[in-house]
């Protein structure tokens, strides 16, 4: 084997330290952090979770200093373990090579941080270990980079049936966009039976499934209306004041703290994505409105409008 090939599988820090350079940083690093994660492409990766190891080494600028034994001086190892717990709580993810890019985008956010070498590895998988590893390096005046801008705080509508196929839609989406917060709608399934299976996890699938369906009925009835399902969606959407349809499973079933018990309750599930999404407020067109927390919420008629 030769000394690139051995190098290859070394840890994270010997790798470090084989490419610092003639200028090397120090570097702090963590070890063989285990963690129960619900992560994987595969259906049976969903709904279980498996032993997920963490190795992970960071290059910081400043040079440590024998008479500054301040915590606050330094990168800390808890810069390292807030960026995995982050990454894990932010979203359920398919890939290892994702989860690892938001831990080195996160630790990388500190000034710093200058180099991250982040490597995962499943453990449950088969008699072996499955891994990735990345390298990743901080812009030039990682300090000076702006902080992102939040996303706005939209109005969220649930439609009723009877409220998607009254005659004057097209009205009522235009009162409805007449307001400065972007919009996004929500459904519920349509009156047609619901195929019903034998366990839970399929039939939670399937409800999800008719919800999106309608979705996309109900994005048939006015162009303006796009049916969208990712957080990068919506974000991008809100901020081009672009009239979204919520296609409800990618952020249910991807949701670390998701909504179980909610799914078969579309009014809750709406309440839910609104708080998610910090909703300016929620309108219930044709139904009672559903505990949405803190934000206020507005029970209309389904053929009546929001106030002015």
């Amino acid at each position: 084997m030769t000394d690139e090939t051995s190098l290859a599988f070394q840890h994270p820090a010997a790798r470090a330290q084989a490419t610092g350079g003639p200028d090397p940083l120090d570097r702090i690093s963590m070890s063989d952090h285990e963690r129960e994660v619900e992560i994987g492409a595969f259906q049976a990766e969903r709904g279980t979770t498996q032993r997920v190891r963490f190795n992970v080494v960071v290059e910081v600028r400043s040079a440590a200093e024998s008479a500054a034994d301040d915590v606050d001086r330094i990168l800390s190892y808890d810069t390292i373990v807030e960026a995995i717990d982050h990454a894990l709580a932010a979203e359920r993810v398919n890939l290892l090579e994702t989860l690892a890019a938001r831990i080195a985008e996160q630790i990388l956010a500190h000034p710093l941080a200058a180099r991250c070498f982040v490597r995962i590895e499943k453990l449950d998988r088969g008699p072996f270990v499955l891994g990735v590893e990345i390298v990743r390096q901080a812009p030039e005046r990682a300090p000076l980079r702006p902080a992102p801008q939040g996303s706005p705080h939209p109005v969220v509508v649930f439609l009723s049936n009877a409220a998607i196929h009254r005659p004057d839609l097209a009205t009522l989406l235009n009162r409805l966009a007449m307001g400065r917060a972007p919009l996004i709608l929500c459904v519920g399934p349509s009156d047609l039976p619901v195929p019903r299976a034998a366990h839970a996890m399929p039939q939670r699938r399937i409800d999800l499934l008719a919800m999106e369906q309608n979705a996309w009925v109900l994005a048939a009835l006015d162009a303006r209306c796009v049916v969208v399902s990712s957080r990068t969606e919506l974000d991008w959407a809100m901020k081009h004041g672009q009239i979204s349809v919520w296609a409800p499973s990618k952020l249910v079933l991807d949701a670390v703290a998701g909504p179980a018990a909610t799914v078969t309750d579309p009014l809750a599930l709406t309440g839910w994505f609104a708080a998610q999404f910090g909703a300016e407020h929620l309108l219930v067109f044709g139904h009672d409105a559903p505990d949405a927390g803190t934000i206020p919420a507005l029970c209309i008629p389904a053929d009546g409008f929001p106030p002015s």
